[in-house]
């Protein structure tokens, strides 16, 4: 990432955290980074993610013991990638913390978060935690939009022993009519 281009990107603005969460952090606002995320996503640009983490790993307030994980995409969308964006994020930023990273959550299956309005993104998706959390948990995901996702992998890490859950994203979509 150029420091041109990095300058071009609106950071964005701090909100209330997504029910569940203690916390939640994004690094850039989806309108400016848009282009961005997608070249990770979907075109494979994994050259991105030392930049993206670099920067997400500033936002971070670890508590002792803490330990991050990420909101595992679905199956399907893994296979047609090749890759798990928010893992290679989690990874890329616990390194940079040096903090432990453990895949603690599996997603249940159920239809992509892409392309669905608020109130059906709201009601998914699913996550079951895959042993027990440890007590802090940083969850990292790429976007963050109506806050269902972070908030389903915060309900299943607190059932599974997690105390203090936060979150940090690498864009924030609000919505319209939202800041």
């Amino acid at each position: 990432m150029c420091s041109g281009c990095a300058a071009g990107l609106e950071r964005a603005r701090s909100l209330a955290p997504p029910l569940r969460l203690d916390a939640c952090s994004a690094l850039l606002h989806y309108g400016s980074a848009r282009g961005l995320v997608t070249s990770l996503k979907n075109g494979g640009r994994r050259d991105l993610v030392g930049w993206l983490a670099a920067e997400m790993a500033v936002l971070l307030e670890p508590g002792p013991g803490a330990v991050v994980t990420w909101a595992p995409t679905g199956v399907q969308r893994v296979r047609a990638r090749g890759f798990d964006q928010a893992e290679l994020l989690a990874r890329a930023v616990a390194r940079r913390c040096d903090l432990p990273c453990h895949r603690l959550l599996r997603r249940v299956p159920g239809p992509p978060q892409v392309g669905r309005s608020g109130a059906q993104r709201r009601t998914g998706p699913a996550f079951r935690t895959r042993r027990e959390c440890p007590r802090d948990v940083i969850v990292i995901d790429d976007v963050l939009t109506t806050g269902a996702t972070v908030t389903a992998a915060a309900r299943a890490l607190r059932e599974g022993g997690a105390k203090r859950v936060t979150a940090v994203v690498a864009a924030r979509s609000c919505g319209p009519g939202r800041p």
